[in-house]
């Protein structure tokens, strides 16, 4: 999206109405995959891990009840373990737009980027630099920063206008010197929605020979993904921020993933992904990032085709204009309540970060709990962002829009704001 935050004039019928050449987004018929949504609770706590829906319960269930065994050829239990494993690789590389054999899965994206910041600081030392983002959640912060401070390398940091939430390239290049051996930057901020223009960051990167990581947590959920046309060296995302359980997903270029050498145990396969994968994988959990995965390519309409890749590339450009058409109502009419919007760069999810200079956040979000309208506020670990921003420790109030938010939601939480405020 590329529209000013204050010249949208949105409708309330606009999120299901899709574009002139495609369907409707049948917000209801998702909903009705979610039973937590039935006594009409309002989730707007998306960014910080949506609810589950029944066919991603049942795909737990039915893995742990199902002959289960560690990994291998020999019994069913152990083919059944592998199946799953070699199913969810696919799915998520289907999501991501990677091959399925580079999908490293773990128990969260934040261990796994402590994981991979260890393992590339052995090449770093004295003199070396790393850039990381004021914009950018801690768990793309602090695991490079305690990394180059183990041995030695220097960190550097790269600002954003706090006037927009906007994080450019020439910020990035601000910061960047023939010294610099990576670049540790947001797909998008959990706390502002910020997506900055990464293909162009990574040239900057790139052009000085520095790697690129990108934190897709709150990307992945929101928007079309490709690796390789990101720009981006490696990447993690969380399948609970886009339906699925509570796992981390790491991917990288082939070619990187083979050069890396991670702590492993001696028995344990020298191969990738498995080189980085610790202890026995969570296929339960596996199954049901599968299921999530599915759901996901399922909402573009039957006989879109066979390809998965190309139904979640069709479902997730769908879900784009369904959520930013939510966006746009709850922008506009928390603007009109006299609400500041700290969320306006050119290019955002469907994610405000909003004060009111009369009351605190945390009082605007305990009114809307107390309506079954959650919303939370504080710096959900984007506490540099926060601090950058003026807002402190105590942030500001989050509104995310999930695919299952629909016009009543909204209507609801603009009512309840309207009375708090």
């Amino acid at each position: 999206m590329t529209d000013s935050p204050t010249s949208d004039s949105p409708t309330s019928s606009s999120p299901t109405t899709g574009s002139p050449t495609d369907d409707p987004f049948d917000v209801a018929a998702l909903r009705r995959h979610f039973p937590q949504l039935a006594d009409r609770t309002a989730y707007f706590d998306g960014p910080g891990g949506t609810q589950t829906p029944d066919v991603v319960a049942d795909a737990v269930r039915d893995a742990l009840l199902a002959p289960l065994a560690n990994r291998g050829t020999a019994t069913r239990a152990a083919r059944n373990a592998d199946d799953i494993v070699t199913a969810g690789r696919a799915a998520l590389g289907d999501l991501l737009g990677v091959p399925g054999d580079t999908v490293v899965l773990g128990r969260s994206a934040t261990e796994l980027t402590f994981q991979l910041a260890r393992t590339l600081a052995r090449g770093w030392g004295p003199g070396d630099e790393v850039v990381v983002t004021r914009l950018d959640h801690d768990a793309n912060i602090r695991p490079w920063l305690l990394a180059a401070e183990g041995v030695g390398a220097t960190v550097r940091w790269a600002g954003f206008d706090p006037a927009t939430g906007g994080l450019t390239p020439d910020d990035v290049a601000a910061v960047v010197t023939e010294r610099t051996r990576l670049v540790a930057v947001t797909g998008a901020s959990n706390l502002l929605g910020t997506k900055p223009d990464l293909p162009a960051v990574a040239a900057v990167a790139h052009a000085v020979g520095a790697l690129v990581h990108v934190d897709g947590v709150h990307l992945v959920p929101h928007s079309p993904v490709d690796l390789a046309g990101l720009g981006a060296d490696t990447l993690t995302c969380s399948p609970y921020k886009f339906l699925g359980p509570h796992l981390g997903v790491l991917t990288g270029r082939p070619d990187l993933l083979q050069q890396l050498r991670p702590d492993k145990l001696a028995p344990s396969s020298d191969a990738v992904p498995e080189r980085f994968e610790l202890g026995t994988l969570p296929y339960e959990l596996i199954a049901g990032t599968t299921a999530a995965v599915d759901l996901i390519a399922g909402l573009v309409p039957a006989g879109t085709g066979p390809d998965r890749r190309a139904r979640l590339l069709a479902a997730m450009a769908r879900v784009d204009r369904h959520e930013d058409a939510l966006r746009r109502r709850i922008e506009a009419g928390v603007l009109d309540l006299g609400l500041t919007v700290r969320s306006r760069a050119a290019e955002r999810t469907p994610t405000l970060l909003c004060t009111a200079a009369e009351r605190p956040a945390a009082d605007l979000a305990a009114a809307l709990a107390a309506a079954d309208v959650n919303a939370p506020a504080g710096h959900f670990y984007a506490l540099e962002a926060s601090r950058w921003l003026g807002l402190g420790e105590a942030g500001g109030l989050r509104i995310g829009v999930a695919p299952y938010t629909d016009d009543a939601d909204v209507d609801r939480l603009l009512a309840v704001l309207a009375t708090a405020v």
